[in-house]
């Protein structure tokens, strides 16, 4: 076993390649032939300004990641170093990295919406009302942060450029099952591997579609831990609370903002963190609210009824 820490010059990333860059002109290419045809068949699934605002905050997100590459890099490698054995960079190892990757990012995807916090930095994925291939590109500005819910996997040993790979053709594969084009594909398909419809239903605001089909490549994940369910009619897409705005900086921040006015408004830290990590919608502000009004009306009912009485 070789011990010997890997430094960051020593992995030469700078030279890796970028498949998310090579496959951005084809995935362009086909959100404008999505949106023909859209549009010569009536079928109104692009809005115009919804599609400018998923772009706009689809190339930030681009030059966010660029900008803390190194950082990136950097933590990945840092546990990596600290795995307790490495596993070479051969053909089986992409595959079981892959998988690996994959089971975080159900996890990740998972708590994105049972946490407020998590959800903040992926609500900017939901909000809008339409489902087309330019969703995808909608991926929240903090969502960054997420990276820790990936640290088990560097610490199973993977070489780093094994990781950087596999990270980046789970990332693509998102693509493409952001679409209403393609309805429901072979039985087996359909059983292992998450696809459009699978996802039509995650991307719902229809209440009993609520929190389903967390899968990112393998819809296996949902159908082991009781949060799969198949699609039927078609679902209303966007979140419980729609938003109207079309400004990019709104989309990506509008729940950070609300989090922040609840945490004004907490009495404790106990508030505060039900703020933070209870489910989004829980409206723990709200809610107190109401009991403290019901209470105090039921103190000054009896005071009424006996100055009524008198």
């Amino acid at each position: 076993m070789n011990n010997q820490s890997l430094r960051l010059e020593d992995l030469q990333f700078e030279n890796w390649p970028n498949l998310i860059l090579w496959a951005a002109p084809i995935m362009f290419l086909l959100v404008f032939l999505e949106w023909g045809i859209s549009w010569y068949q009536k079928r109104d699934a692009y809005d115009t300004k919804d599609f400018l605002a998923a772009a706009s905050i689809g190339l930030v997100n681009v030059g966010i990641s660029a900008m803390i590459k190194l950082a990136t890099f950097g933590t990945a490698l840092f546990f990596y170093n600290l795995a307790p054995f490495k596993i070479p960079a051969t053909w089986w190892s992409f595959i079981i990295c892959f998988i690996a990757i994959d089971f975080a990012r159900y996890w990740a995807h998972r708590v994105a919406h049972e946490q407020r916090f998590w959800w903040a930095t992926h609500i900017t994925h939901h909000n809008s009302s339409k489902y087309n291939l330019s969703v995808s590109f909608r991926l929240g500005w903090t969502q960054h942060i997420k990276i820790v819910f990936f640290i088990p996997v560097m610490l199973m040993g993977f070489d780093p450029f094994v990781f950087f790979i596999c990270h980046q053709i789970a990332v693509l594969y998102q693509f493409w099952i952001h679409t209403e084009y393609i309805t429901k594909l072979h039985p087996v398909i359909e059983y292992i591997f998450t696809t459009p419809s699978h996802h039509r239903v995650h991307h719902a605001s229809d209440e009993h579609y609520l929190d389903k089909n967390y899968g990112s490549t393998f819809i296996i994940w949902d159908r082991m831990f009781g949060t799969f369910m198949e699609e039927k009619e078609r679902p209303v897409y966007g979140i419980t609370k729609p938003v109207t705005s079309y400004n990019p900086i709104y989309l990506v921040f509008h729940e950070w903002r609300d989090i922040f006015r609840d945490i004004r408004k907490a009495q404790n830290l106990k508030e505060i963190w039900l703020i933070l990590f209870d489910k989004p919608g829980a409206e723990i502000i709200k809610k107190r609210q109401e009991l403290q009004m019901k209470k105090e009306k039921e103190i000054s009912n009896p005071k009424k009824e006996l100055a009524e009485a008198s």
